[in-house]
């Protein structure tokens, strides 16, 4: 059974730094392109970063320079490092392949002081 398992996410100061975690089915990742994508309240769900199993990476223009996607093909795990992370950047955050499959159950970010 396909499965994403999303974690990390949590509050923090305007600035500040986090982590995300995705463990996902060895039958999505050995294959795919894997991304992070956000849905922020009353908004679409975005596409913000994504890896190919190269390792080749491309990030959406709103988090280019302060998000690093990258992915561990030996534990099936892709990660999201946010560095100075802005109040905008507040949204529930998932990981799936691309294109999307079925959705884990995301993680929280909220940036606020």
């Amino acid at each position: 059974q396909e499965q994403l398992v999303e974690s990390g996410g949590g509050l923090v100061q305007p600035g500040g730094s986090l982590r995300l975690s995705c463990a996902a089915s060895g039958s999505i990742f050995r294959i795919n392109v894997m991304g992070w994508y956000r849905q922020a309240p009353g908004k679409q769900r975005e596409l913000v970063a994504f890896i190919t199993v190269g390792g080749s990476t491309t990030y959406a223009d709103s988090v280019k320079g302060r998000f690093t996607i990258s992915r561990d093909n030996t534990k099936n795990t892709v990660y999201l490092q946010m560095n100075s992370l802005k109040p905008e950047d507040t949204a529930v955050y998932y990981c799936n392949s691309i294109p999307s499959g079925p959705w884990g159950q995301g993680t929280q970010v909220t940036v606020s002081a």
